[in-house]
């Protein structure tokens, strides 16, 4: 049920910003990604074990970090970063236990991660959202 409701919100996501425009502006999925990669170190803070915060601040890191590169360079390392980190969700608990994480996370996060990546690479694809920035290391 998990991956239905992922992925059924990540389409409505991604269909309702694109018809109100709000995905114009090359900055919409690297926040998105930022925020996603974020959820992990919440579940952490509610799980009240300090014990995984670590580990997730460093996997937050490489995303967070993906999303800021993607935006300064060229969304396609956007679209790795959502996809990449939809495959994490599968094999999260793999490297870092986490007693926060809902049950139903991972799988709802992952159905969420792979179509909003799959939306971003058709936009970029189909739709011309520049995919690079203006200029070299700046956003446009």
């Amino acid at each position: 049920m998990e991956l239905l409701i992922g992925s059924t919100l990540a389409l409505f996501v991604g269909a309702a910003t694109s018809a109100l425009g709000m995905d114009r502006e090359r900055v919409f999925y690297p926040t998105v990604l930022i925020v996603v990669a974020s959820y992990y170190l919440l579940f952490a803070a509610i799980g009240s074990s300090g014990e995984p915060l670590l580990p997730e601040l460093g996997v937050a890191a490489l995303f967070i970090g993906l999303a800021v590169w993607g935006w300064r360079r060229n969304l396609w390392w956007v679209v790795a970063g959502l996809a990449g980190h939809g495959l994490m969700d599968a094999v999260h608990h793999l490297l870092v236990h986490n007693p926060g994480v809902p049950r139903s996370w991972p799988g709802f996060c992952m159905a969420y991660d792979l179509v909003a990546a799959a939306w971003l690479a058709w936009l970029l694809a189909r739709r011309g959202l520049p995919a690079r920035a203006l200029r070299p290391g700046m956003a446009g």
